[in-house]
Formats: structure tokens, C-alpha cells, sequence
């Protein structure tokens, strides 16, 4: 019932900002700063470092559209938001844009207005358990109390998983993956449960994270990508695009470091194209003609800002995967620029 409620009336609401949502650049420009929905504490996705700035996977893309939009990367203000607060930020209008690990379904997308823009990480629900549980698989947590974060496709797909299994388990609920971490560390509950890189991301805080096991089921799909209004498509089409700029830059080999080299030497059309040396590809959008170098250069490429964030050398320590590009057996594919 509370669920309900909550959905109604964020529907509602969401109806009501729809008209209010067209203009969100000119928004921008005028306030002369992006304020871009976040995560709480999630390393290498979203959390602030020891200095209080924000660093992370999906933070680069919120930097990206700083750049592409106000010519700035460092002009962005990020709104913390958590599984339950971060819609109603989005529909209310007190954030431009939402990039935090938010799963793109059918119900999100119609009933609550929104437009999920693209896929930046592909990713699917998992289980971890302390090793001394003595289980290998997420089958043999019957009877378990499983800690997860309330507001979030996670709460669905636990009860899909254990009823077609006919097993059963207590949930423990939580408001962010912090306070899931420290409740699943204290022994409040016997699981942990989350998308797979969230629970890489959440083991590398831990104090003995080798005591810890991701257990080997995937039980849901989670396309996680930014997250904008209905109504303003010319915004939803330059989250869009900045985001796919990234990804045609790293399957073209333009990186942070020799983009100024390609731009003065390239001879392929839809490089020129993506850089603003032909075309008006950003006047379409009411941007500059280099306005995709700009969110290029901001933090590198897709496959660039991947590895700095949660790669395989960092202490997340994921693999590409489904997150590589298509020549490589992933998913990453960037429409054509033309």
C-alpha cells in the first residue's frame, strides 16, 4: 500500500512538472551550472572523496554535459539523492538530470514520466554473503534475512527470485548502500543485495573485503542510464547525445589526450563531425559546434572514464563485459553522427 501511495503521487507530481519541463537548457544557461542528481556513497559510480568533491563513473557523465552545455566540466552541483528521494528530485524539478545507477523499466518510463536516455552500464542484481555462511549459491538462502534498499527495482526482483525458487527470506530494509553495508557488516542480515557492481563497489569499503563473496546468480536485468522529464526532448536529446559522444569516441580512438591532435589531423567524416570541424550537428541542439569535444575532453572517453571509476586495475575491479563496445562482444553502440 505505502508502495502505491508513493508511486500515485509521484505520478502526479511528475504529470505537473511535465509542463513546466520544457526549456530545462536555457535553465542551465541562465543559472550558469548543471545540478545533476547523484549518488549517496557508492565508490566509483558516485560518492564524495576526502576533500568533499564528487568522483565516479557516472559523475564524469554529469561533467561531460557541464562541458558540452556550459563549456565547463567543474560547473555542476550534485544533489545526493537516494533509491526513495532521487524521482521525486528529478520531477519536481530540483535537479536537471539524474545520473546515479538507475534501472530503466516499462512502469518508470510511462507511469512516471520519465525518459531514460540511454544505457551506460549494463548490469543485473546480485547476492553477497560473508564466507563463513558456508553458501555457494543464492538457491540456498532459504530462510535468510537479506539487507536491501528500499525504492528500488532490487525489492521486486528478490520476491520474483525467491517465490519461483519457493524459498523464503526476512528483508531487511534499508534506506541507501551505505547503511545496507553497515547493517550487512554489523550481522543484521545473512545477504546483501544489489546490482553486481554495486556490490563490488560496497565490498572494496569493507574491512576484510576477501571475506565477502559475490555469489554466481544474476537474477534480473538492470540497464542503468541517465534519467531526465518528459516533455523537453531537446534536453533528453543532448543528455543523449553528450553520453553517446563518449562511446563513439572511444570506438574512434579519440582520447583526452589526443583530441586536439585528431581534431587538427583526422581525415574521417564522422570524426570531423562529432568535433565540430563540418556539419551544424550542435546547433541542432541549441549548442556550439564544439561541444562534444568539450564533454570528451572533460574525463576521456566512455572506455576511459570506465577504467578510471570501477575497471579492472582500480580496487572495484570489473571487467568491461557488457559494457564493452560492440566490435569487442558488448553492448556499447553509439548511433551514427550524421
Amino acid at each position: 500500500m505505502k508502495k502505491s501511495v508513493f508511486l500515485g503521487t509521484l505520478a502526479a507530481t511528475t504529470m505537473l512538472a511535465g509542463f513546466a519541463a520544457a526549456g530545462t537548457l536555457e535553465d542551465v544557461k541562465a543559472r550558469g551550472e548543471l545540478i545533476c542528481g547523484a549518488n549517496v556513497a557508492l565508490t566509483g559510480f558516485g560518492a564524495p572523496d576526502a576533500e568533499g568533491n564528487y568522483v565516479g563513473f557516472d559523475v564524469d557523465l554529469c561533467k561531460a554535459v557541464a562541458a558540452a552545455v556550459l563549456g565547463d566540466a567543474s560547473k555542476v552541483k550534485y544533489v545526493p539523492t537516494t533509491g526513495e528521494t532521487r524521482f521525486t528530485a528529478l520531477a519536481s524539478g530540483e535537479v536537471d538530470v539524474l545520473i546515479r545507477n538507475s534501472t530503466w523499466t516499462y512502469s518508470r518510463d510511462t507511469d512516471l514520466k520519465f525518459d531514460f536516455v540511454a544505457v551506460n552500464y549494463y548490469d543485473g542484481q546480485g547476492f553477497m554473503v560473508k564466507k563463513d555462511l558456508g553458501v555457494s549459491s543464492a538457491k540456498e538462502l532459504d530462510g535468510a534475512t537479506v539487507c536491501i534498499q528500499t525504492g528500488t527495482t532490487t525489492e521486486l526482483n528478490l520476491a520474483d527470485f525467491f517465490k519461483a525458487n519457493n524459498i523464503s527470506y526476512t528483508p531487511v530494509t534499508v534506506g541507501d548502500d551505505s547503511e545496507a553495508q553497515r547493517q550487512y557488516e554489523a550481522g543484521a542480515c545473512d545477504a546483501f543485495t544489489t546490482d553486481a557492481s554495486g556490490l563490488a563497489s560496497n565490498r572494496t569499503a569493507m574491512a576484510d573485503p576477501a571475506n565477502h563473496i559475490i555469489l554466481p546468480e544474476i537474477i534480473s536485468k538492470e540497464p542503468l542510464g541517465p534519467v531526465v522529464r518528459h516533455g523537453d526532448n531537446n534536453w533528453g536529446d543532448i543528455v543523449r547525445w553528450t553520453y553517446y559522444a563518449l562511446v563513439a569516441a572511444e570506438e574512434k580512438g579519440i582520447t583526452k589526450a589526443n583530441i586536439d591532435q585528431i581534431a587538427a589531423s583526422t581525415t574521417d567524416p564522422e570524426v570531423k563531425r562529432i568535433l565540430g570541424l563540418e556539419g551544424d550537428m550542435g546547433a541542432m541542439m541549441g549548442l556550439d559546434a564544439e561541444w562534444a569535444k568539450r564533454a570528451i575532453a572533460a574525463s576521456g572517453n566512455y572506455g576511459e572514464i570506465f577504467e578510471a571509476n570501477i575497471g579492472a586495475a582500480t580496487p572495484i575491479g570489473l571487467a568491461r563485459g557488457l559494457n564493452a563496445q560492440w566490435t569487442q562482444g558488448g553492448l556499447q553502440y553509439a548511433p551514427p553522427f550524421r
